[in-house]
């Protein structure tokens, strides 16, 4: 089966999905997608266990040919990121940025700790036995918050707007140290490199600090290149390209492509949004993002 024939399937499930949480269970669009689909995954095994046709065999089929490193990480996380970021008020985030910075760096290696030590408990349980650091793994895959579902869900329970900035600016923030904690706790389990306090500090000025640089460069470029016309089209055209373009460039370069989309998106969305376009460019602009990560959620969480 070809990609557009998977993208067919994935983006019809979305949409019927979100149609029946919406007319139905009338939870967040992301919880509700995500509960409908952990209920649909549940059937299609209870089927194959009642000898129901081969229905589940079918579902694993389709979502083998999926490469979701491919595209979860350098497709859809990019442009999830840059929608998140184009509408975070950049002095809000000032405001709070020491909390933000502990979040997204201690409050990341507390909970991937906390995940890990739990998860290993758990299956020790069950009986399944598994080293613990790959349990830390697993926790480090899963603590980075998803600034997306975040924010929809902070405005949707109306919660204080410091409070709203705090987490949704350490959504944004703490991919860049996920990654490094990621790849360090994946070279110890692997035993395949030297792991090092200079080695890791190597890694996160690497990651994260180049991904500021580099998403502060991308983003200035976009805005110049922004502020010399006044077309919709071409303007939300080199968006598109600035989150494509970027995210490729950073993780060729062996920066944070995620903290690079962020830096850039808020440039954007901030000095961009004020000083670079015109009323009706940044209506449209507003729409099309909006539009586009309510869709990329919607496959996401199905």
């Amino acid at each position: 089966m070809d990609i557009l024939n998977i993208a067919a399937i994935l983006i019809t499930v979305s949409a019927i999905f979100s149609y029946i949480n919406h007319r139905f269970i009338k939870l967040p669009t992301t919880i509700g997608l995500m509960l409908i689909a952990l209920v649909v995954s549940l059937l299609l095994i209870a089927s194959k266990h009642l000898g129901i046709g081969n229905i589940e065999q079918y579902a694993e089929n389709i979502v083998r040919q999926i490469d979701f490193n491919e595209t979860l990480m350098h497709g859809m996380l990019s442009f999830l990121l840059f929608a998140g970021a184009l509408h975070v008020n950049i002095n809000d985030l000032a405001k709070h940025k020491w909390v933000i910075a502990s979040l997204a760096t201690v409050g990341m290696l507390m909970s991937t700790f906390i995940i890990g030590t739990a998860t290993w408990y758990i299956l020790s349980w069950i009986g399944v036995e598994t080293p613990f650091i790959y349990c830390l793994l697993f926790g480090s895959l899963i603590s980075p918050t998803d600034p997306i579902a975040v924010l929809g869900i902070l405005k949707t329970a109306g919660a204080p707007k410091s409070l709203e900035t705090q987490i949704a600016g350490e959504s944004l923030f703490n991919d860049g140290v996920a990654v490094v904690v990621f790849i360090v706790l994946l070279g110890i389990a692997t035993g395949g490199e030297e792991i090092s306090a200079g080695h890791i500090a190597l890694l996160f000025a690497e990651e994260a600090i180049g991904g500021v640089l580099f998403g502060l460069a991308i983003g200035a470029l976009t805005y110049y290149m922004l502020k010399s016309i006044d077309d919709y089209t071409v303007e939300i055209l080199l968006t598109l390209a600035l989150v494509m373009g970027g995210y490729a460039l950073a993780t060729a370069i062996h920066v944070s492509g995620p903290i690079a989309v962020v830096v850039a998106g808020l440039m954007i969305g901030n000095h961009g949004r004020l000083f670079a376009m015109s009323d009706r460019t940044r209506e449209h602009l507003d729409t099309f993002w909006e539009l586009l990560d309510e869709i990329l959620n919607a496959v996401l969480f199905v």
